[in-house]
């Protein structure tokens, strides 16, 4: 008897046991999946961002790039889904709809500036840029040099943007600090209206401006109205931190493993300081000289794989796009090619059309001669900078690079020892000697800042003849998707 109340009891108690179990594995299997696993689920990343130069674009081939891009790109590939970028032009709407659960937004990458009032709304990842609030104005006017010096005229500012916070905030030391806050406009429009006289100052970010300046000869900085401020990706504020943590993990590496840097040199390298001469000669040949040769370009171009805009801007960069121009060298046309390369290449250099298809030709030729281990857009450089000094100081440079530790796969790194062909202890020991190294430095670095703004300069072409075009989703090449709602926009 005695033996079977205990037995009765541990069966009890195996059985209350069991019944907790099962309890708490329904718990378990009922629990709702967090962020990250309904990410994976779904299949897509979705990310809210600005359609611009410094987050995304499409490149002249229709596809996805830009500096945002790549990095949600590279996110959006370790977590193994494909990414959505929803183009959201309002910047008050961008952090409304980051915080509305039923968006379906995961994050906004927009090169938002991290403010303490920003914080309060949303949470930020570690940042990966840095960038400053300027003053523009325009060239002739009085240029002012403090804050004082804006009295009694109207600063311009994105409706919405860290720029509006800076003012507000300065407004309680300077009440006579006047400003407007602009909806649906650009950062190159907000520049545009200050070359136009419509407004006396603009606020702009310092990447932003550096992109544009060209496009805008007659703007130039007046002062930077802040020091340094981070830039990051924004999350709503949650208790589910797994697609926050995971985030913050990613941009961590990116900052050490070169991810960042390697995306800066390639959407931010060609940043030149073409002085406000310099930029105003650019905008006036473009109106008055490319255009006889624009279509020649664009049908030689695309019989060669190029982008019409590098050709240009090699044109440009080489002779002004003057077809009679000559150096002290002896080089000629709108492509300078030399003597011997003209015969090699059976042209007529100061024949337009055929100095331009000669041209082509001809930096395809070295782009081809090039190992092809060399990744693009490395490769194009290089190649540009043959074109410029020879491809035999070219390839001494590379070795001198990967003698001294560097990549010589790599631009930035062969950039870097270029100019090492100038000096006696570096040249003496190469196969072919002396060259003025500096030169194909600046020559790259002018060729991508003018492609860079006759690429933009018929972005806002397209737009503009477009104005009234539809607003459906843009699927990209690579598979990822914009849903486009307006024009296009800065980051800020």
């Amino acid at each position: 008897m005695m033996m079977t109340s205990r037995l009765l009891r541990y069966v009890r108690r195996l059985l209350k046991g069991l019944a907790l179990f099962c309890c708490a594995a329904l718990l378990v299997a009922s629990k709702a999946p967090d962020t990250l696993e309904r990410i994976r689920t779904s299949g897509e990343l979705v990310v809210l961002s600005q359609n611009g130069p410094t987050t995304y674009y499409e490149d002249a081939s229709g596809n996805p790039t830009g500096f945002e891009h790549g990095m949600l790109r590279a996110f959006a590939e370790e977590i193994g889904v494909k990414l959505v970028i929803r183009d959201v032009h309002d910047l008050d709407e961008l952090f409304e709809r980051l915080r509305d659960p039923a968006e379906g937004a995961h994050f906004a990458a927009a090169g938002l500036t991290v403010t303490p009032q920003r914080r309060e709304q949303v949470r930020f990842s570690p940042s990966y840029f840095e960038i400053r609030q300027q003053i523009i104005y325009r060239v002739g006017e009085a240029r002012p040099r403090k804050i004082s010096d804006l009295a009694d005229k109207t600063v311009a500012v994105i409706a919405g943007s860290a720029h509006a916070e800076e003012l507000n905030k300065l407004s309680k030391r300077y009440p006579e600090l006047h400003w407007e806050a602009i909806s649906d406009v650009d950062t190159m429009e907000l520049v545009e209206m200050v070359q136009q006289g419509k407004y006396n100052y603009a606020v702009v970010d310092s990447n932003a401006y550096a992109v544009h300046r060209g496009l805008y000869p007659n703007t130039a900085v007046a002062f930077n109205l802040t020091q340094f401020q981070p830039v990051a990706w924004a999350f709503p504020k949650s208790s589910d931190d797994s697609l926050y943590h995971l985030a913050r993990l990613f941009m961590l590496r990116a900052n050490t493993n070169g991810m960042v840097a390697q995306l800066r040199e390639e959407f931010f390298g060609h940043v030149s300081g073409l002085n406000v001469g310099g930029a105003q000669a650019f905008a006036r040949r473009s109106r008055e000289r490319l255009p006889q040769w624009q279509g020649t370009m664009q049908k030689v171009a695309d019989q060669y794989q190029l982008d019409w805009h590098l050709l240009a801007a090699l044109s440009y960069q080489e002779s002004y796009w003057n077809p009679r121009a000559r150096s002290r060298t002896g080089v000629r046309g709108l492509m300078m090619l030399t003597l011997d390369t003209a015969k090699e290449l059976g042209v007529n250099r100061l024949n337009p059309a055929e100095s331009i298809e000669g041209g082509a030709r001809y930096i395809v030729q070295i782009r081809n001669k090039l190992p092809e281990r060399i990744r693009e857009p490395d490769r194009t450089w290089m190649a540009l900078a043959a074109y410029n000094v020879g491809y035999g100081h070219l390839e001494d440079a590379r070795v001198l690079t990967e003698r001294m530790g560097g990549n010589p796969d790599r631009w930035p790194d062969v950039r870097d020892h270029l100019p090492l062909l100038a000096k006696r202890q570096y040249y003496k020991t190469t196969r072919h000697g002396y060259a003025r190294g500096w030169e194909p430095v600046t020559y790259v670095q002018n060729i991508r800042h003018y492609q860079a703004l006759l690429n933009w300069s018929s972005r806002i072409e397209e737009q503009r003849l477009a104005a009234a075009g539809d607003e459906n989703p843009t699927v990209l090449a690579d598979g990822s998707a914009v849903e486009a709602e307006s024009g296009t926009a800065p980051a800020l």
